[in-house]
Order: structure tokens, then C-alpha cells, then sequence
């Protein structure tokens, strides 16, 4: 079955979306810490990625029972975001998964490089 067929509220931490969108103090300090930042293109990509995981995503991660999320991944024909790097380097990205907190209804959402059971 595809899709996510509940009611889903986006998380109220904004900073979960925030690290995920250009610009942001959230993406200087990733790339400060971590190197790296995976980023949507823009706020518009992130909401259209959204509502095409909630039609079409697929239901990933079930692999890990410890994990404390239901995850719904999408790969898309363009490029949705990238990961920039801390040297100024941009790979596109094809995939997102929209991150459910078990047994709630809350979701982030996030720009990937492959779904995460095949990390």
C-alpha cells in the first residue's frame, strides 16, 4: 500500500524543518559540526515532497524495530534538494522520507541520499 492514510501535524520543533531549508542558522551549524547538510531547495520543495510522500510514499525502516519512527520514503525523477558540504561541494538529492514519531502523528521531513535501512 502507498501513502500515508492518517492525519499527520508537522512537528512543533520548527528547527527539525529548519535544518533542512537554505540559509538557515540550522545549516551553519550542521556544516560547522557534521560537514554536511542535507537541504530541500527550497521551502515550496519541502511542502510539494510533503504531499507526494503522503499520496505515494512507500513505508520504510521496518527492518529496525528499535527505531522510534514510522518512516515513508520517495524518490522523484528532479532533484529535490542537495547535500552541501562544508568546502562549498553540492550533490543533488532524489529521495525523502517523512519521519512519523510511533504511536503519534506528528512528522518532519527529510532530504536523503538512499533510504536509511540501506545506509
Amino acid at each position: 500500500m502507498s501513502g500515508i492514510n492518517r492525519e499527520l501535524t508537522p512537528h512543533p520543533r520548527s528547527s527539525l524543518f529548519d535544518k533542512h531549508l537554505p540559509g538557515t542558522p540550522q545549516v551553519a551549524r550542521l556544516l560547522r559540526r557534521e560537514g554536511k547538510a542535507h537541504i530541500f531547495k527550497d521551502r515550496a520543495t519541502m511542502e510539494f515532497v510533503v504531499e507526494a510522500i503522503r499520496e505515494r510514499g512507500e513505508l520504510t525502516g521496518l527492518e529496525d524495530k528499535d527505531d522510534d519512527y514510522d518512516r515513508y520514503g520517495l524518490y522523484f525523477d528532479e532533484p529535490i534538494g542537495y547535500q552541501l558540504r562544508a568546502d562549498g561541494s553540492m550533490m543533488p538529492l532524489y529521495y525523502a522520507e517523512i519521519k512519523i514519531v510511533k504511536g503519534g502523528n506528528t512528522y518532519h521531513v527529510i532530504p536523503r541520499t538512499k533510504p536509511r535501512r540501506s545506509e
